[in-house]
């Protein structure tokens, strides 16, 4: 176990040098490092609690996602009994269920097969679970379709995982470093940027939808004689941009945001206002042309969020796939509604329901805490081991050190936010590490009591001290790996680098340590262990 080849012993300390010149970059400032190639650009970011920054827990909007899956199974209804050719009245949205009355009894039977293929059954992870999408029965000639509460949850569990990517996209569009976006509890998502102190255009992003649709103009009555009486089934009255600005637009949609593959803001060539120019993508490119080649000389609608950004009449079929949106924007935002529409419409609205900012200087505090009691128990540490086992005990110190930045450059190689809970996994890492060195020196007295040579005894402390330390380490990585995937924020932190310290202190006080210690009896052939 004390003999090292050459290539060996230089594959040891290169590695352990490699790894510790990744921590190099969070010496010197961003300007220094922009400079550098990039792959030595990577650094630890410091997260909220330690620089300060922005934090917003958002609720996704649950009711909006029920309506939408009822209105979906509303619409699969008329598909279906329309294409059975079944006589149907009354199909209606009642409270949690759709309900449809079936004209004549004989086709009741045939209606019901035809609506139970509707129902999928549902799959989790180990398969399927013996639950169905929705709950069908029938009294009288009248079907009611109700979504089940499991479909219910794992509609708001994927509308949840969906606005996830989206903020992340958005937030990525407006060139904030290193946001920190994840899930709370069912319905609820946590986004935390660090170094934002005014979150105001970030709210203004993320509280829009940003569902754009472009439907038609609806000409056969104004949107004012469509409020005063009631307007036709197929259409309904939408604001405009201006406060007293309403316009009557038919339901049935033209092309959805949805086709859109590029969003870029821009300035009109004729009258020089911002505007926002789009591209789609072959399909809504078609359905486009389709749409402008058959209304040449009516009005359509841009709508987005339910509201008419601009109507303009169709001067011309448009066939190739790109437009133009305006409508009195400012240079914000047009670049603003750019973001939105690259990054895609949500499923559903979302509510800020707690915000949190916190100051750099309260960030500045965090840190000297921190530093401060990471410098104690380092320093005690190092003088435990020192007085305890003398010059074994510099050895182990030594190793530490090369141990802690080794997982500086480890977290800077992926670039991991370090919080404050994660210097306190730095410093529980520290007193895992010199716990392997224990380990070992003390399974060395053991072997000199038992009455071994000194290069014997050091030798078999290491070999017998191996299995005590991976079983210990392992479990204690178990445990990381468990907080970092049960656990949320500074759990996760904490879990991360105590998950990394496990690893390189394995490295540091079984390996270096070792290779320390063999140099040292090579050169110096002790008669007597000096611990």
């Amino acid at each position: 176990m004390l003999f090292f080849t050459r290539w060996k012993a230089a594959a040891i300390l290169l590695t352990a040098l490699l790894v510790c010149l990744f921590a190099v970059p969070n010496f010197f400032s961003q300007e220094v490092i922009s400079h550098w190639p990039g792959w030595a650009q990577r650094h630890i970011v410091l997260g909220l609690d330690l620089q300060g920054g922005s934090s917003l827990l958002l609720q996704v909007d649950t009711n909006t996602v029920r309506h939408e899956r009822l209105q979906a199974v509303d619409d699969d209804v008329l598909r279906v009994l329309r294409q059975a050719r079944i006589p149907f009245t009354g199909r209606a949205i009642h409270g949690n269920s759709v309900e449809v009355h079936i004209t004549r009894p004989p086709d009741v039977q045939t209606a019901l097969d035809k609506l139970q293929e509707l129902s999928q059954p549902l799959t989790g992870v180990a398969g399927s679970t013996g639950q169905r999408s929705l709950d069908i029965t029938e009294t009288g000639g009248l079907v009611t379709l109700t979504p089940s509460d499991a479909a219910l949850t794992d509609r708001i569990r994927q509308a949840v995982d969906q606005s996830i990517e989206i903020i992340q996209r958005r937030v990525n569009e407006l060139g904030l470093v290193e946001p920190s976006i994840q899930r709370e509890g069912v319905d609820r998502i946590l986004v935390q940027v660090p170094g934002l102190q005014d979150p105001t255009r970030l709210k203004e992003i993320l509280g829009k939808t940003a569902k754009l649709d472009f439907r038609m103009v609806d000409l056969s009555m104004s949107a004012e004689q469509a409020i005063q009486t009631h307007p036709p089934a197929d259409s309904e009255v939408l604001n405009g941009q201006q406060p007293d600005e309403k316009y009557l637009i038919e339901k049935r949609v033209l092309v959805s945001g949805a086709d859109l593959v590029d969003a870029e803001p821009g300035f009109d060539q004729r009258t020089n206002e911002p505007v926002v120019n789009f591209r789609f993508n072959s399909s809504g490119a078609r359905k486009f042309a389709e749409a402008t080649e058959q209304n040449v000389g009516k009005p359509f609608a841009i709508v987005l969020d339910n509201q008419v950004v601009s109507a303009p009449v169709i001067r011309e079929p448009i066939l190739g796939g790109q437009g133009q949106i305006s409508g009195n924007f400012t240079v914000q935002q047009a670049n603003d509604l750019a973001i939105l529409l690259r990054a895609g419409a949500l499923p559903a609205p979302l509510t800020i329901v707690e915000e949190n900012t916190v100051g750099p200087g309260l960030g500045q505090d965090s840190i000297m805490a921190g530093e401060h009691a990471a410098y104690v128990g380092a320093g005690l540490v190092i003088f435990f081991m020192f007085v305890t086992y003398g010059l074994f005990g510099l050895f182990a110190n030594i190793a530490v050190a090369v141990n802690v930045a080794m997982i500086f450059g480890v977290l800077s190689m992926l670039g991991a936010t370090l919080t404050l809970p994660g210097i306190a996994g730095i410093v529980l890492t520290v007193g895992i590490a010199v716990d392997s060195n224990v380990l070992i020196y003390e399974r060395i007295r053991e072997e000199v009591r038992a009455g071994r040579t000194a290069i014997n005894a050091i030798d078999a402390g290491f070999t017998r001290a191996l299995a005590t330390i991976l079983d210990s380490n392992i479990t204690t990585f178990i445990a990381a790996a468990v907080l970092f995937y049960a656990g949320s924020g500074p759990v996760r932190g904490f879990a991360v680098t105590l998950g990394v310290g496990i690893l390189t202190s394995l490295f540091t006080a079984f390996t270096l340590t070792r290779l320390i210690v063999a140099y040292w009896v090579r050169v110096w052939r002790p008669r007597t262990v000096p611990i």
